[in-house]
Parts: structure tokens; C-alpha cells; sequence
């Protein structure tokens, strides 16, 4: 779904509804359809702490951020920094979840990264280091998705419907700022037609379900494994730019594409064998 979503955030965007906006209104929507949560939200008040606003914080910059970035910069440059994730991956879990990875978990990681730097590396772009605001944005919103991914691993006390209202409680408040900084929202708002407001809702809804599915699979595997996994979202995002945009791929991206493949199939087979591993000792 994320290698997809970029398809309806440049359409907005097209329309005139800025990618602040469209975030806010987006998340907030999946807070609509997700309303069915608050009374087990109300009944598990009590075990709420601090990681709660570490997850609002990290995800909701995660979300925001991706989209600022990549609607306001360039887009190969902004996506090289955020999937810097891996690296963070690797220290967040070291640190908080105490998962230390073996050879075979450093070649599946590296080789996952070494795909992402081969599908989106441009030499006249220059080194992967923050230049502009637009690339702040990349590099801190893939820390923040790295630290929300871990810090969701590591909250095993908090239920699915916690952390997925944080992700969208998050995305919301944060994007509040930026829509008081640029100003212009009645007038935005004005322009936007029924099929857009249509369209909103359905990205809501989708986000809302999308929130589930990611906080269920990073909450049942291991940090290390589940940033591997998201990176297929570069092979989506290139394929479907492709049939959508009319935008080529060259054999570089479907070098990197195979690379990102190959550290996704790799992971599988290695955990599997963890865990089969295990139970036999058990």
C-alpha cells in the first residue's frame, strides 16, 4: 500500500491541496474509521505510559515527513535519505530490544540497503547528506520510522488499537503546525470537488486498515527483519510508477528491485529456520 500511496498524494497535490493538508485529512479520516477503537482505548487507560507518545511522536514524523519530504524535494534524493532506516534499525533494536544480529543478519541488511542506494542513487545529486530542509525531512522521517517500528516491538503491553490510534493521532497533530505555518487552508478547502473529498475518504480508510496490518506484523517479528520487509515497498513504488506514470525503469532499478528481492526471500528463510530451530530445542 505505501508503494502505492504516492499516486494519490501527487493527484491531490495536482488539485491544489498541499501535502500537509492532505495528510491531516487523511490521518484524520482514518481516525474517523477507526472511532469503532475508543471505548477498548477508554478500557485500557490505565496502561498507557511513555512510550505511547514516543510511538505518536516517531510514527505521526514518520508519516508526515515521507510525504513533506517527497512533495517538496527532490524525490530520488529524499527517499535515499528516509531509506537510510536500516542503519537506525540496527542501533534502535541494539539498544531497546537488545537483538543482535549475526553475519547472516548484517548481509541481509546490508544487501536490502545496497538495493535501495542502487535503485535511487543519481551521481549528480551528490552524497546522501542534508542539503535542505526537504532532505531533513527524508532522513529524520526514516529515524522516526525506524524508532516507531522498534519502539511498537518493544511495547508488547500495549494492544494493536493503541498503537495504531498513536500512529494517526500523531500524523494529525503534527501536521497542525505545518497547516497554521503555510496558511491558506479555507481557500484549499474551497477547491476541493466530491470525488476529492471521495478520494480522501477512501485513503483514509485504507490507511486505517494498512495502520493494522503494520502494527500486528512489526509487533509478532523481530525490528531487524520487519525493515527489510518494508523496503519491497521501493520494487511497488518503481513498478507501479511505471504502469501509472508512465515513468521508465532502467536496469539499475530493476538491479536494485532484484537486490531488495533477494534480502526480503533471504530473511524469510533464515528466521524460518530460527524458528524451527527453537521449537526443536524446546
Amino acid at each position: 500500500m505505501w508503494g502505492l500511496i504516492w499516486y494519490p498524494y501527487r493527484a491531490l497535490q495536482d488539485a491544489g491541496i498541499s501535502g500537509a493538508l492532505a495528510t491531516g485529512m487523511t490521518y484524520a479520516f482514518a481516525l474517523l474509521c477507526g472511532s469503532f477503537i475508543l471505548p477498548r482505548l477508554w478500557r485500557e487507560r490505565a496502561s498507557l505510559n511513555g512510550w505511547v507518545l514516543v510511538i505518536i511522536l516517531s510514527a505521526g514524523w514518520a508519516n508526515l515527513g515521507y510525504v513533506m519530504g517527497m512533495l517538496h524535494g527532490d524525490v530520488m534524493r529524499v527517499l535515499l535519505l528516509f531509506y537510510l532506516a536500516p542503519v537506525w534499525t540496527i542501533l534502535f533494536s541494539y539498544w531497546l530490544l537488545g537483538e543482535k544480529l549475526d553475519r547472516y543478519g548484517y548481509v541481509i541488511i546490508w544487501l536490502s540497503l545496497g538495493g535501495a542506494l542502487v535503485m535511487l542513487w543519481k551521481p549528480e545529486l551528490g552524497l546522501p547528506i542534508p542539503q535542505s530542509v526537504s532532505d531533513w525531512m527524508g532522513l529524520t522521517a526514516g529515524m522516526g520510522f525506524a524508532l516507531s517500528n522498534v519502539v511498537t516491538r518493544r511495547s508488547t503491553h500495549l494492544s494493536l488499537e493503541v498503537k495504531a490510534f498513536s500512529q494517526w493521532m500523531g500524523t494529525l497533530t503534527l501536521s497542525l503546525p505545518f497547516l497554521w505555518w503555510q496558511g491558506g487552508m479555507l481557500q484549499q478547502l474551497e477547491t476541493v470537488s466530491i470525488s476529492m473529498w471521495g478520494l480522501l475518504l477512501l485513503m483514509g480508510l485504507v490507511l486505517c486498515t494498512t495502520s493494522f496490518a503494520v502494527q500486528y506484523g512489526v509487533t509478532h517479528m523481530a525490528a531487524n527483519r520487519a525493515v527489510v520487509l518494508f523496503l519491497f515497498e521501493l520494487v511497488v513504488a518503481a513498478i507501479s510508477s511505471w504502469l501509472l506514470a508512465a515513468e521508465s525503469m532502467d536496469m539499475r532499478e530493476w538491479v536494485g528491485a532484484a537486490l531488495i528481492v533477494s534480502a526480503t526471500l533471504l530473511s524469510s528463510r533464515m528466521y524460518q529456520a530460527e524458528e524451527e530451530g527453537a521449537a526443536t530445542k524446546r
